[in-house]
């Protein structure tokens, strides 16, 4: 089932990245995101943050932040679930 923070998550990557419309559709909780797209690299995940902080109304603290957040969909998806949870 897809959630409305999945398919916000979905945009932003899509907008974020520039990747091709559908490229998103087809990932999974354990496809891999940093070091498997060459398009999220140390700059980009600046902006991922602040485009997920804007649309999914949540504040990301600095100390969240870690490799293991960025390593799979699935993970920044939970993460972001929870992060909307808690707001």
């Amino acid at each position: 089932m897809t959630t409305k923070t999945d398919r916000t998550l979905r945009r932003i990557l899509t907008d974020v990245l520039g990747l091709k419309p559908g490229q998103v559709d087809a990932f999974t909780a354990e496809t891999g995101l940093f070091g498997h797209l060459p398009e999220l690299d140390s700059m980009a995940v600046a902006a991922l943050l602040t485009e997920m902080e804007d649309r999914l109304e949540i504040q990301i603290d600095e100390d969240e932040i870690d490799g293991e957040l960025f390593e799979t969909y699935g993970s920044l998806l939970a993460f972001a679930e929870a992060k909307r949870e808690d707001a």
